[in-house]
């Protein structure tokens, strides 16, 4: 499942594929995740591209500070003519759900996504619904207008998403290859579906019957509890956080074929899962970024060893 979807993706969007990786595991653990980037790097092709991929039904929303709650979760209207109120459903009833620029919408309309994103389910007027499986929000930010127009995510919101995913510049070779896809086409390349809703269910399914040992939980424990009572740390991670990263875990776990997880599928995804769900004190962000004071929690903790199941 992997392989394919970095290979169609790679089609569209060139050097992604440890994105790409992540957005598999997201989406079969339920997960939802927040591409972070400079403008022109790709991450709503990338966002738009995964979805084609994967089959599914597809909706986007581009934020800005007019949309409204309703403009996202659905309301109930007026028909003349049948004389009744009647519900029209939002985008959020979707597989893929592309929250473009999130950070424009005022935090009214971005409090519109916590229930569906946590519960999977939208209440409209005192009726719920229940969302589509699978259902996954693909979220894009901008960091270099964070203060003309835009609004910061409050913690919150940034704790519902699974992995936060700062995109760089492509490296010299990947941009090359970037420019010689452009030199003789004039439009992207048609992407078609590699894996269907229906092994996505089932790869859903299969995922959680990957073994974690208690030695690993106690590991993600110790490394979750760290951020609690380290000194460059303002706010620890949650318990949310401890779940999404023993998740994640069994996400890679999964799609390297084991049927258990070693300390190293922890280490991999702990910066992805921790990075936006810790606020470093005023002092300590004068001198420090959330990674390298992640990296000193993670060099502080002893990995389980010779764990072999």
């Amino acid at each position: 499942m992997k392989n394919a979807l970095i290979e169609e993706v790679g089609k569209a969007v060139v050097g992604r594929e440890k994105e790409v990786e992540l957005l598999t595991i997201a989406l079969l653990q339920g997960g939802h995740v927040l591409l972070e980037s400079v403008p022109g790097t790709g991450k709503t092709l990338l966002a738009k591209s995964f979805a084609k991929a994967c089959g599914g039904d597809f909706a986007r929303v581009q934020f800005t500070p007019d949309v409204l709650p309703s403009d996202v979760t659905g309301l109930h209207y007026f028909n003349p003519e049948t004389r009744t109120f009647e519900l029209k459903k939002g985008p959020v009833m979707t597989n893929f759900l592309l929250a473009d620029e999130i950070n424009r919408a005022t935090p009214r309309t971005q409090s519109s996504l916590l229930e569906v994103m946590e519960e999977k389910q939208v209440t409209i007027d005192g009726e719920t619904l229940t969302s589509a499986f699978p259902f996954m929000v693909i979220a894009t930010q901008n960091p270099v207008e964070s203060q003309q127009g835009t609004f910061p995510l409050p913690y919150a919101q940034l704790d519902r998403f699974m992995f936060k995913l700062p995109s760089d510049y492509p490296d010299y070779e990947d941009e090359a290859g970037i420019l010689k896809q452009w030199v003789s086409k004039r439009e992207l390349p048609l992407l078609k579906e590699v894996v269907a809703i229906e092994e996505i269910k089932k790869a859903s399914r299969e995922v959680r019957d990957v073994t974690v040992h208690n030695e690993i939980t106690d590991y993600i424990l110790t490394l979750i509890r760290a951020t609690r009572s380290h000194e460059s740390i303002e706010y620890g991670a949650s318990p949310r956080a401890a779940v999404t990263l023993l998740k994640a875990a069994q996400g890679s776990a999964y799609l390297q074929n084991r049927s258990y997880v070693l300390p190293e599928d922890v280490k991999k995804l702990f910066h992805y899962v921790l990075g936006h769900r810790i606020q470093l004190t005023p002092e300590a962000s004068l001198m420090k970024n959330n990674e390298q004071v992640l990296d000193d929690v993670i060099a502080s903790a002893d990995a389980p060893v010779e764990l072999r199941l």
